[in-house]
């Protein structure tokens, strides 16, 4: 789960780290009335969407008079957001956070994430701050510092010192900046945070340490002991299928292919869209039916699967351990009949009650492709498709 800026700014606030005032508005009236009430002669105004690239997208201005604080708030609300993150479709921006301007002397990254290669929790940090951090890793790795934190000591002064001086923070900052890194790392911790990036974190000609962006995923697996974060989420930014398809707790997730997927575990999930992709055709989606599938959560995912327009055929891929294949089978044939299925379905199965599975699939009478492996599955349905 991702949140927006200004939400992620009031969550470092709260963790007691230093961020500009701003105020989140939805109108070009608010807008202009949250300008008046920050004061000042200099306000940013910020698109907000889930993803980052928005200065880049045209979606960040800098406005020296409330006159151009009307204009940018009227050119940026509403439109279609399209940055490196969002894909050719863009994102619509329906939120604005409007911010007091910051005398930035210097940009710096930094950013608290999960590392699986150690299974740890990473802070890292870098000179390169208002860049594409993958870049940076990319051309020049030697100005990415990082340190790996013990969840029992967590973030100590000596680690702070080394990321603050490895990241070029000035001599006159770097108190507040081992300050920031502590801080950063207890709300990472505590919010159950896989994310918490702060780019750019700058200083400022007074030495004042500040984060003038806030980036933040969540742990979805830890949502239920987060009921603050959890009102933060905007089901408007989110793919609307998802969406559902979490109200009936099936892993969905939209790609850009034309076979679409029905398998039970996350592994064997990748492992067919690999096989799918080796056998020159693309996924059109990633569909986790889980181990307690029923009937009723099948047909909801073959509903969801063919509201994509680009589905020209679908493949069941599916493993009956706990999950019997009897069932998947009973669920596979009420869905194609109900949804009046037109596009080839291939349906591999193996494991509990397969026989008896297969025999349902066959009986059925609608002109279900069976498949005895993955490649073969792969193979008839790329054929069926072409």
């Amino acid at each position: 789960m991702k949140i927006h800026e200004y939400q992620g700014k009031q969550l470092l606030k709260k963790f007691g780290v230093t961020v500009p005032r701003g105020i989140h508005c939805t109108t070009v009236e608010d807008a202009v009335k949250a300008a008046e009430t920050l004061g000042g002669k200099v306000w940013v105004v910020k698109a907000q969407i889930h993803a980052g690239g928005r200065g880049k997208g045209g979606g960040v201005k800098v406005a020296t008079s409330l006159e151009k604080v009307r204009e940018y708030a009227g050119q940026i609300l509403g439109m279609q957001l399209i940055t490196h993150q969002t894909g050719p479709e863009g994102q619509k921006v329906r939120h604005l956070l409007i911010e007091e301007g910051a005398d930035i002397q210097h940009e710096y990254y930094v950013a608290a994430l999960t590392d699986r290669a150690t299974q740890s929790v990473a802070i890292m940090a870098s000179y390169e701050g208002g860049m594409d951090i993958e870049e940076v890793a990319h051309k020049t790795p030697e100005k990415i510092v990082k340190v790996f934190v013990n969840p029992l000591v967590g973030l100590t002064d000596e680690q702070g010192m080394f990321l603050a001086k490895g990241m070029g923070m000035q001599e006159a900052s770097i108190p507040q900046c081992i300050d920031t890194l502590k801080k950063l790392y207890t709300c990472y911790m505590e919010t159950d945070a896989s994310l918490a990036e702060i780019n750019p974190l700058i200083h400022e000609g007074d030495g004042t340490v500040k984060a003038i962006d806030a980036k933040f995923n969540f742990d979805s697996n830890a949502l239920y002991r987060q009921p603050e974060i959890v009102a933060m989420r905007d089901l408007d930014e989110e793919d609307p299928d998802e969406v559902e398809a979490s109200q009936f707790d099936l892993a969905y997730i939209s790609l850009d292919g034309n076979i679409g997927c029905l398998v039970n575990g996350a592994g064997l999930a990748m492992a067919t869209m690999d096989t799918i992709k080796l056998f020159g055709a693309e996924p059109a989606n990633f569909l986790d039916v889980g181990g307690g599938a029923t009937t009723e959560k099948v047909t909801e995912a073959f509903k969801i699967m063919l509201k994509n327009p680009k589905v020209k055929g679908i493949l069941v891929n599916i493993f009956g351990g706990i999950m019997k294949c009897d069932t998947i089978a009973e669920g596979v044939v009420a869905a194609a009949k109900l949804t009046h299925l037109s596009v080839p379905l291939v349906v591999r199965m193996k494991g509990t009650n397969e026989d008896l599975g297969k025999k349902i699939l066959k009986d059925s009478g609608l002109p279900i492709i069976s498949a005895d492996s993955m490649a073969e599955a792969a193979t008839k349905i790329v054929a069926a498709v072409k």
